[in-house]
């Protein structure tokens, strides 16, 4: 149930219920939203037809069905995806891989997932494997962490509504309580870093990239080998992202 702030417009909040539907339905119907909704047909139809005139919905194959249109996903897509961001970054990348020799990624946070999509491997015989497409819970990454730690807390509450998180390893941060107090210092330090929690024998170090809007944020992070990841290699790891991550300055 959401929570009511003070006056609002109904057919607005109709039309951004009607939005909402697609986190639950990959596809929308005049009938599902007219029941949703508890409204008729004929004002169901007017809503997604609304929608469909800003290019949030569009209409399916044979002209059954709304689907999410070019405006809508184009709102929910993470920026700094895309190939010309990912040869922007690739410099930082090399020369983070360079100076710290460890497996260096950049990462994007969708929900409360974080995604890999673009990395590389040092050349040295023990090291983290390269996982482009690498897609793990939030709260038990470093890059996730950090990047959690860009929203204000009640946003990070809304995410996590529930006080118990999905434990991935034993060393895994389980409780929201846990989370936001790792996060408030990540904020006060200004980067991130990670023991065995998302992955046994695997350690990690993250630090935010500047973005061109509040949705391109991105994380350079590292992963390295669990028995080189003491404070001091952590720390030393931490100074080669950020010497990298001045590129983009």
């Amino acid at each position: 149930m959401s929570t009511s702030y003070g006056q609002s417009l109904s057919s607005l909040d109709a039309g951004l219920r009607a939005m909402t539907l697609f986190t639950t339905h990959d596809v929308l119907t005049v009938t599902l939203v007219a029941r949703e909704l508890g409204c008729s047909r004929a004002t169901s139809y007017r809503i997604l037809n609304t929608l469909r005139n800003r290019d949030i919905v569009m209409l399916g194959p044979g002209g059954r069905g709304y689907y999410p249109g070019p405006a809508l996903v184009e709102l929910s897509r993470p920026r700094g995806l895309d190939q010309a961001d990912r040869a922007r970054l690739r410099p930082v990348i090399e020369e983070a891989v360079s100076l710290t020799a460890e497996t260096v990624h950049v990462a994007a946070l969708i929900g409360t997932q974080v995604l890999f999509f673009d990395g590389q491997e040092p050349d040295r015989a023990v090291r983290a494997s390269l996982r482009p497409g690498y897609l793990r819970p939030a709260h038990a990454i470093s890059a996730g962490k950090l990047l959690l730690s860009q929203f204000t807390d009640e946003q990070v509450l809304r995410l996590y509504p529930d006080e118990r998180l999905g434990r991935v390893t034993p060393w895994t941060v389980i409780s929201r309580e846990q989370l936001m107090a790792d996060i408030r210092t990540i904020r006060e330090q200004g980067y991130a870093t990670n023991q065995q929690q998302t992955e046994v024998g695997l350690g990690g170090v993250s630090i935010p990239l500047p973005g061109r809007s509040w949705r391109e944020r991105v994380a350079l992070c590292a992963t390295i080998p669990i028995d080189r990841a003491t404070p001091a290699d952590l720390e030393r790891v931490r100074q080669g992202l950020q010497h990298a991550a001045r590129r983009l300055r």
